[in-house]
């Protein structure tokens, strides 16, 4: 028996609804993160193999090297500046490890043009490759740009293999996509997903809200999922202006957000449409592997090195890509090269996974049957979507009157501190101002008691 210890955010087989998804971070920042996890514990789930999941927070390195015969390590984009304190932790863990330790795919992330500036988190990364290295004949990285950065901090060909993203391998060699319909039209059921943060996505999310009645924003972020939850959508930056991260957009406005909370759900969810398209790379995954044809606006080097290595269709995000129409789009989108190259591609995951003396459920004797039939007797959650917890209207209400109300509550305690004996009429204009403003928040966020 091979015992596995699968670096995920969640195991697959739990479920838990978006109060607890938010709470305890099951997603990370993005619902992304527990797309590849997803594929990689199906496609680890041997007969002879026992998979258990962890964060790989908080762990104790002693009890992994004597609990465990081997690490699995799917990533996303690590390899970026904001992560350097995360790069530094996981090599640390890494260098106290004995067992073999696998990365089941990593990227680099900067801009699209491929070009990395040298930093502090160069240094980091280097310690990670070389934790890796001595404990695993070979590291798996996303794509060529990832493959061309570790290479000028000097890590050869020999022990880079570009792999692609596991999630792409959830039914292994089967990769099949097909066009719903021959073209779409103004009323065509269209996906679109967001990277909030990008200022280019906001103009186009509100242009096709307002031009495609059926399109509906499939959302993947944490902080749209507390937007969904509270009304309120909480982040370290201004949005970008046009953005679905208020009230106010005709997308959250419209009840046209839906947020799911598993990759089982997810996929089920994007089967229903003829299009799928935005910024986020796993959504687009998430699409294709549903059947739906998806297409990525690729916008930095993470999502064009995996549109690049998956033959998936795309077109980049900038200034210069002066209009951005979904009709167009799926025109003159071509899923062939995505389909053909497949199992050329697959090939070398699975020679990846040889080498790093892993089994897989697409061999001779195995399936991936069990997985399936665990995972079909979980009752995941609906996708969550706007009012489910809360009063719409009370929402709207409560962002029209606050300012309002705050503003003459300002005033009146005020006018209260300036005067020995306030009249009566103040006092009663205080209170009763206090209990409305109370009694709005309540109405639109259960639970929220206090100012």
């Amino acid at each position: 028996m091979t015992r596995i210890l699968l670096r995920a955010h969640k195991s697959p087989f739990h479920s838990a609804s978006a109060t607890e998804t938010i709470s305890k971070r099951l997603i990370g920042s993005n619902v992304g993160n527990l797309m590849f996890s997803h594929a990689s514990y199906r496609l680890l789930s041997t007969s002879g193999t026992e998979l258990t999941t962890s964060k790989f927070e908080n762990v104790d390195a002693n009890e992994i090297n004597e609990r465990y015969d081997v690490a699995v390590v799917p990533l996303a984009n690590a390899f970026r500046a904001s992560l350097t304190d995360g790069v530094r932790e996981m090599a640390g863990l890494f260098e106290k490890l004995t067992i073999p330790i696998v990365v089941l795919g990593v990227g680099a992330q900067g801009p699209v043009s491929g070009t990395f500036q040298s930093s502090d988190l160069d240094v980091e990364v280097t310690r990670f490759v070389r934790a890796v290295l001595e404990r695993s004949p070979s590291i798996g990285v996303r794509g060529e740009l990832t493959a061309q950065y570790l290479a000028n901090l000097g890590f050869g060909a020999e022990h880079v293999d570009v792999i692609g993203c596991p999630s792409m391998f959830l039914r292994g060699p089967d990769f099949q996509i097909t066009r719903k319909v021959d073209a779409l039209t103004k009323y065509s059921n269209i996906s679109l997903n967001v990277s909030p943060y990008r200022p280019l996505i906001g103009p186009i999310s509100v242009d096709h809200a307002l031009r495609y009645p059926n399109l509906m924003y499939t959302a993947q972020d944490q902080r749209t999922l507390g937007l969904m939850l509270t009304g309120e959508f909480r982040a370290p930056y201004e949005p970008p202006e046009g953005t679905p991260t208020n009230l106010n957009h005709p997308l959250i406005r419209d009840n046209r957000v839906r947020f799911c909370l598993d990759p089982t759900t997810w996929m089920d969810y994007l089967a229903n449409f003829d299009f799928s398209f935005g910024t986020r790379i796993h959504g687009t995954i998430a699409a294709l592997l549903a059947g739906t044809p998806g297409l990525i606006l690729a916008h930095d080097s993470r999502t064009l090195e995996l549109a690049n290595y998956h033959d998936i269709p795309y077109r980049v995000l900038n200034s210069k890509l002066k209009k951005v129409d979904a009709i167009r789009l799926y025109e003159k989108a071509d899923w062939t090269a995505a389909m053909t190259g497949h199992a050329e591609r697959w090939d070398r995951m699975q020679a990846f996974l040889e080498k790093q003396g892993l089994r897989h459920v697409f061999l001779p004797g195995e399936s991936p049957d069990a997985f399936d039939e665990r995972l079909a007797a979980v009752d995941f959650p609906p996708p969550v979507q706007m009012g489910m917890r809360h009063d719409l209207a009370a929402l709207y209400d409560l962002q029209r009157r606050i300012p309002e109300l705050s503003a003459g509550l300002k005033r009146a305690e005020a006018e209260l501190a300036a005067k020995k004996k306030p009249r009566s009429r103040t006092r009663r204009w205080l209170s009763r101002t206090k209990a409305t403003l109370v009694r709005t928040v309540k109405r639109a966020t259960p639970g929220r008691s206090s100012l």
